[in-house]
């Protein structure tokens, strides 16, 4: 089963675009990366539809999603509701949705993880990141979580998410993608 609050790969938000044509021989030099100043990445033949300027976010927003996924793991999801805004919009990796106010989604969020007996999640990576052409912040994480429903199968998806946090340093949206962590078994 899937994280409820999980999101999308951090590459679809490092390889989108800000509009700004760059020449095809425009990089990133040392100098520029060590400042940790943003520079527009080329993406010459294709042409980024969000952004392609970003430079290193506030590590407050990677902790805050580190402190949702462990109210996840222990299956309380209250102590998190305070990190959203009033109204939310979460895309998962098995094509739902949820979009809404606040309240209704952390609970529908709730209702999905009563589902499971356990769930234990670990995070591989994890990095906030800022588009300094939408002045938007945003947290990738990509991790693993096993699951373990009411009647004991296990479960476990690798996943990728990001979350975007708005100008009040809540999160308003959320990307999330999964792969089944075990291959199923093949039919005879």
């Amino acid at each position: 089963m899937q994280k409820i609050f999980i999101v999308a790969m951090a590459a679809a938000i490092l390889s989108c675009n800000s509009g700004e044509k760059t020449s095809t021989t425009e990089t990133m030099d040392s100098k520029d990366m060590k400042e940790g100043s943003a520079k527009a990445i080329n993406t010459a033949p294709y042409t980024a539809t969000y952004s392609s300027s970003f430079e290193m976010g506030d590590p407050k927003h990677a902790e805050a999603v580190v402190a949702l996924w462990a109210d996840w793991d222990k299956g309380d999801l209250e102590p998190s509701k305070k990190l959203f805004a009033d109204s939310i919009h979460i895309y998962l990796s098995d094509g739902s949705a949820i979009e809404g106010p606040r309240d209704s989604a952390v609970a529908g969020a709730q209702g999905f993880r009563n589902m499971f007996s356990t769930v234990t999640s670990t995070i591989h990576a994890i990095f906030p990141v800022k588009s300094t052409d939408k002045n938007e912040n945003w947290v990738c994480v990509w991790g693993t979580e096993v699951s373990t429903d009411k009647k004991g199968k296990v479960d476990s998806v690798h996943l990728q998410e990001t979350w975007r946090f708005n100008k009040d340093g809540k999160i308003d949206l959320l990307y999330q993608h999964g792969r089944v962590a075990t291959p199923p078994k093949a039919s005879k």
